[in-house]
């Protein structure tokens, strides 16, 4: 692989375009899309600072044959792995779209009960000659084949993981230039990941209201079973925009070791995520048990926010235990 290949290949690895780079190494765009496109060299201070900001070494950038990255600043303390920028690029890209195939699954099984609902709502206003134990079977099959859909998007999300660098599992430390890169990638999504947060908040929020007011002042099951449906969709789609958001940014945040990825806060993070992959399968199972056997539909939704308040109690204590033990 040639210079200019490699040049392109590292470039497009960290998110930059021309201009980015030209303006950190202090040239012009065209001077890099020269580099690029072979029709120049860049000089020797030019490599040298490239190799630093992309944490490479200058015999990876100028040598033909040399095809595997190599980083800058191979002496490390026995026991810590050595990063590279290609390294962690492809551990926050396989982080990121693991999350997507976790949201799927998540909106799926969420919205698993929404075809029961909406089967009842209809059996309720007498529509499409829909009987309740009709709709009931009907809706039953179809949450049964939309959670094992969701299952599946989970398992892919861990077949996905596979193959590549575990930084959660090593001490690791960044090859030269990598924490600034990926320093200026949280910076600049930082505008969007709050502005998202707060919608994806809001909507799972305001998803309960239609609900309350139905129950309120109206006493017809077809639109309570209808505003149960509305609910679902907007908890729904709140999750699934908001699960790959938070991911995002916490695979940024872990990088750079930073927020709650911080080497004191590390440890608790891992073990919110170890009670975390127990705790929601366990209240998922309850939900759909009760429900199934009392068939109160619109009473077993509380189970959801106050699993979440719970486990919000649990985490906070665990973490107020863990300082008085440091103390």
């Amino acid at each position: 692989m040639i210079l200019a290949d490699k040049i392109i290949k590292l470039r497009k690895q960290v998110g930059w375009s021309q201009e980015d780079l030209a303006e950190k190494v202090n040239v012009s765009r065209q001077s890099v899309s020269k580099w690029e496109s072979a029709g120049s060299i860049p000089d020797l201070n030019k490599i040298i600072l490239l190799a630093e900001l992309f944490g490479v070494t200058t015999d990876y950038l100028v040598k033909d044959e040399i095809e595997i990255v190599d980083t800058i600043g191979e002496d490390k303390e026995p026991g810590i792995v050595k990063v590279s920028l290609e390294d962690v690029t492809k551990y926050a890209e396989t982080k990121i779209e693991m999350s997507k195939h976790t949201s799927k699954g998540v909106l799926l099984c969420i919205s698993s009960v929404i075809p029961l609902f909406f089967l009842l709502a209809l059996a309720e206003g007498e529509q499409l000659f829909l009987t309740s134990n009709m709709a009931t079977g009907i809706g039953l099959v179809l949450l049964l084949v939309s959670v094992s859909i969701g299952v599946n998007f989970f398992l892919q999300s861990i077949r996905h993981g596979s193959g590549f660098i575990d930084l959660e599992e090593e001490f690791f430390e960044l090859a030269y230039g990598v924490r600034s890169v990926f320093k200026e990638k949280s910076e600049k999504y930082q505008s969007f990941y709050i502005q998202r947060l707060s919608l994806c908040i809001s909507m799972i929020i305001i998803s309960v209201v239609p609900l309350i007011l139905v129950s309120l002042f109206s006493e017809s099951d077809m639109i309570l079973l209808l505003m149960l449906v509305l609910m679902f969709v907007m908890i729904g789609a709140g999750l699934y925009l908001l699960i790959p958001t938070v991911a995002e940014n916490n695979v940024y945040n872990f990088i750079i070791g930073e927020g709650d990825y911080s080497p004191k806060k590390r440890i608790d993070t891992r073990r919110t995520e170890k009670f975390g992959a127990f705790y929601w399968p366990l209240v998922t199972a309850i939900y759909i048990g009760w429900s199934l056997w009392s068939m109160d539909w619109h009473l077993t939704w509380i189970v959801w926010p106050v699993a979440g308040i719970a486990f919000a109690a649990f985490i906070g204590l665990m973490g107020l235990f863990n300082r008085e033990d440091e103390a």
